[in-house]
């Protein structure tokens, strides 16, 4: 009984919290055609909207750890869910994200992404992805923000290991930025997929700088052990027990 009313509260939150993404996207839209501030304050609205209605809607709380960053560097963040994307990107000033193409014909969320400077690439072509990433990203660096990039390239459940990709470690270098990783627990909560929102306390921690001029292998390698290591802490803090690896013999 207490799973099925968790669940009923989930949906009805999961249904407020898009209708909100509307309801708000269209709230800010004329200071949106005039400034690209009232995109950043839209989105920030929006996620401060979110995580208002999770706490008492689901018993869902949420905390911030760390400090994020105000200046130009790259955040390379580990991804569970949409939350974490709220989260970090509330937390700081001026954030755009390494997209997803496809994001860019989604409804509001694809034309306020644009306003404020995400990067769309297709994933599916590599190679060429990572060339496009570097060219828009040095096209935009007179623009002072924080790049926000999700290093293993999609959501990854907790205590799933999927290994980190080149294309952080390349803009590091390319751009000459430090980097700012970010680790975080709300997969245990708020799922990668499904409707079911689960009480608790979602972190993401904001990890302190790895300064530029490494080489992008020292880079990846560091950037991964210091995100999984704290990631890995969070889960642990909340509860989370990984289930065992399948015996390779």
């Amino acid at each position: 009984m207490k799973d099925a009313l968790q669940y009923l509260q989930s949906l009805v939150f999961v249904g407020q919290m898009y209708l909100m993404m509307v309801v708000i996207g269209l709230a800010y839209l004329p200071w949106v055609l005039i400034s690209k501030e009232g995109a950043y304050a839209g989105c920030h609205a929006y996620c401060r909207w979110v995580r208002w209605t999770a706490r008492w809607m689901v018993g869902l709380k949420t905390e911030v750890r760390g400090t994020p960053p105000t200046g130009e560097v790259i955040v390379a963040a580990k991804h569970q869910s949409f939350l974490d994307i709220l989260m970090i990107f509330g937390a700081i000033p001026r954030g755009r994200f390494i997209m997803k193409r496809q994001i860019m014909y989604m409804p509001v969320i694809g034309q306020y992404g644009l306003r404020i400077g995400c990067i769309p690439v297709d994933r599916g072509k590599r190679s060429e992805a990572i060339r496009k990433m570097v060219a828009d990203v040095d096209k935009g660096r007179l623009e002072p923000g924080q790049l926000i990039i999700y290093p293993q390239g999609t959501r990854v459940a907790p205590g799933v290991k999927q290994p980190y990709k080149v294309g952080a470690g390349i803009l590091y270098k390319e751009t000459g930025q430090d980097c700012v990783p970010v680790a975080t627990n709300v997969g245990v909560f708020w799922p990668r997929i499904g409707i079911m929102r689960k009480p608790g306390l979602a972190v993401v921690e904001f990890l302190p700088t790895i300064p530029a001029g490494l080489e992008v292998a020292d880079f990846t390698a560091r950037l991964e052990q210091e995100v999984e290591a704290a990631s890995d802490l969070l889960l642990a803090e909340a509860g989370f027990t990984a289930l065992p690896e399948p015996d390779a013999t």
